[in-house]
């Protein structure tokens, strides 16, 4: 065998999304790419704001001696200044430098804090439906994921979280604004987590950490805000990236932040610097970090995303498709009008529609369409939903 037994299993079971990529592919050659509707991939088709591409080109007119050699492993202290102000104020807590790790975006943020804090054998709750890779994530560094449902609408049910809470669990991890749902946890729900887990840290005479995954934060609509953790969770880590925000996915730049009211906080931190020396990410890029410290206040256009969502969602909705409308990120989240969702979508690819099964985010009978492609695709889609729906009636 080439490979190990562990990833030729992990490939049997990888990625619902990549696989439907790729069958994207093989059907654009075929059909070609304006009759093929493929809603798979989160891959933001907006490009970044103008005041990146300024940065980039003053710093490129004017480049830093030593700008491209290595730094702390936490990153630039001027990079690290900058977030930890907004989160000060968000958070309303005394958040420094000391408490923030630059990363390789917000997958490398998880595994670092993943392997800082797991034991073998461990358990991480995670809160269906989830981002696939968690599971990944969580094995790498020996850990077991548990799955624990969401109520109504996929919002947060904190009780059924901290009722799942056992010896060997070391943390949670949440997603808020949610893929693949869009939902945006209240923080009416944090706040009852957050009280409910430190009774049950008390039980236990062990800590029980939240890491909450925040690459959609500030990606929301009709007035949401996204609550921040470090108000409402003690023992809490953000890890986020600019990948959506800034529309830089393939920059591959994110940060972790500590609460600073976590217990053993200077010990976390430099577990979080030993290991993410040596995952081999070393540091977060030097130029992605540079240009960043300057655009912690700036984002998309979201409004790009707004009527897309709105667009869809009354298309699918006058279909008879139940879904939620998201809140936030961009992914709906539909149920299947036939229970097994593999099926479903299986039957959707003969109107070149490709859409991801809900069994590849741990809910099956759903599935998810991500809708940050242009207009013009999703427009085009509407009579391949019309379709597919019409098998059903």
């Amino acid at each position: 065998m080439p490979i190990a037994q562990k990833i030729e299993s992990s490939l049997a079971s990888s990625s619902w999304i990549r696989k439907m990529f790729e069958e994207g592919e093989k059907l654009r050659k075929i059909y070609g790419a304006d009759k093929v509707y493929d809603l798979t991939l989160g891959n933001p088709d907006v490009e970044p704001p103008e005041e990146f591409n300024r940065e980039l080109q003053k710093i490129a007119a004017n480049p830093i001696p030593g700008m491209h050699r290595y730094m702390s492993n936490a990153g630039y202290d001027e990079t690290r200044q900058a977030i930890a102000n907004v989160l000060s104020e968000e958070s309303s807590r005394p958040v420094t430098p000391g408490h923030i790790v630059m990363t390789c975006g917000a997958g490398g943020g998880l595994n670092v804090v993943l392997k800082t804090l797991l034991n073998p054998g461990e358990e991480v709750i995670v809160t269906t439906p989830y981002f696939v890779e968690y599971g990944f994530y969580v094995e790498n560094h020996g850990g077991k994921i548990r799955e624990v449902p969401t109520s109504a609408g996929f919002q947060l049910d904190p009780t059924a979280v901290v009722n799942a809470i056992g010896p060997q669990t070391r943390a949670i991890i949440i997603n808020s604004p949610n893929n693949p749902s869009g939902v945006v946890y209240p923080a009416e729900a944090l706040a009852s987590l957050g009280r409910l887990l430190e009774e049950k840290e008390k039980e236990l005479g062990t800590s029980v950490y939240v890491i909450s995954d925040e690459p959609y934060a500030k990606i929301v609509y009709d007035g949401v805000t996204v609550p921040n953790v470090f108000k409402y969770i003690k023992n809490s880590f953000i890890v986020t990236s600019h990948s959506k925000d800034l529309a830089l996915p393939g920059e591959r730049i994110g940060y972790v932040a500590i609460n600073p009211d976590i217990t053993d906080s200077e010990i976390i931190f430099n577990g979080l610097l030993f290991c993410n020396r040596t995952l081999g990410f070393v540091n977060a890029p030097a130029l992605m970090q540079r240009l960043i410290t300057t655009l912690q206040r700036v984002k998309i256009n979201v409004d790009i995303y707004r009527e897309k969502r709105d667009f869809l969602y009354k298309h699918l909705t006058e279909l008879g498709f139940e879904v939620t409308k998201p809140m936030g990120a961009f992914y709906f989240f539909p149920r299947c009008f036939i229970d097994d969702d593999v099926e479903f979508v299986r039957r959707a690819q003969k109107y070149n529609l490709l859409l991801v099964p809900g069994s590849g985010f741990g809910l099956p009978g759903y599935f998810r369409i991500s809708y940050c492609m242009d207009m013009q695709i999703i427009r085009n889609s509407i009579p391949a939903f019309t379709e597919l729906a019409g098998e059903f009636k």
